[in-house]
């Protein structure tokens, strides 16, 4: 046979037989091309990362101003509170607190009293109705408690000191608004308990707060009273706008 014969014998060479370091070399995997970030060239790259620090820069100032404006009052707001404020107002207000800043260390009580005219003709005045005991002992125990046990006769308390002053004036145009809220609450309580009696009516009403100081804890050396202190409403007459289908 020809040496030189292009068969299966023949030496691989220049007769276009592809020899064994490019087969090596061509069965090994192209890279993968770089993306994202990695694919700039290095001056954008560059600016890429500045951008990136300026807008990380920027988010810690802003949730720090926000944390500053929302916190109690400390150091750091008394002595940069302007900047503070520049940076909130007007786009970014919060009217939220992160944290109480005067949390509340008293208990307060809303009691109540009717005059009542009885079925012969006479008049007796009931005594006091601790409505908040009421809803406490309603709520204690109570897995799934109701609003109105919760917050209604809160609320309509507050709504009247908010819009009262502390001769219990008006101070405000909801100030008659907050008194027929609060005379409606107490006489929705006193018609559940059937205050006025067999044929009686209730013609006033009068609401009193019982303010009492929550007592320090034992490692505490603060002193104080355990006196209470009451503020006491005018008498408040009723109308049958008043009364528990008047409120309906």
């Amino acid at each position: 046979m020809d040496a030189y014969d292009g068969g299966s014998n023949a030496p691989d060479g220049a007769d276009g037989v592809v020899e064994p370091d490019e087969r090596q070399a061509s069965d090994e995997p192209a890279a993968d091309p770089r993306t994202g970030v990695a694919a700039l060239s290095l001056r954008y790259q560059i600016g890429v990362a500045i951008a990136l620090a300026c807008v990380a820069v920027a988010v810690c100032v802003h949730i720090g101003m926000v944390f500053l404006h929302v916190a109690p009052s400390n150091t750091v707001t008394k002595q940069h509170g302007r900047a503070i404020d520049d940076w909130i107002y007007p786009e970014f207000e919060q009217n939220w607190k992160l944290f109480a800043p005067n949390p509340l260390q008293q208990n307060i009580a809303v009691q109540v009293r009717a005059q009542i005219s009885t079925a012969d003709g006479g008049r007796r005045t009931s005594g006091w109705y601790d409505l908040s005991a009421q809803d406490g002992r309603a709520i204690d125990g109570n897995l799934l408690p109701s609003h109105t046990q919760q917050n209604e006769l809160r609320r309509a308390w507050d709504f009247f000191v908010a819009t009262h002053d502390a001769e219990n004036r008006p101070s405000g145009l909801r100030g008659a608004l907050s008194e027929t809220y609060l005379r409606r609450t107490v006489m929705l309580r006193l018609d559940r308990d059937d205050a006025a009696g067999q044929g009686g009516t209730i013609e006033r009403v009068q609401v009193r707060s019982r303010t009492t100081n929550v007592r320090p804890p034992e490692w505490s050396t603060d002193q104080v009273s355990d006196r209470p202190v009451y503020r006491v409403l005018p008498w408040w007459s009723v109308s049958t706008s008043d009364s528990e289908g008047g409120a309906r």
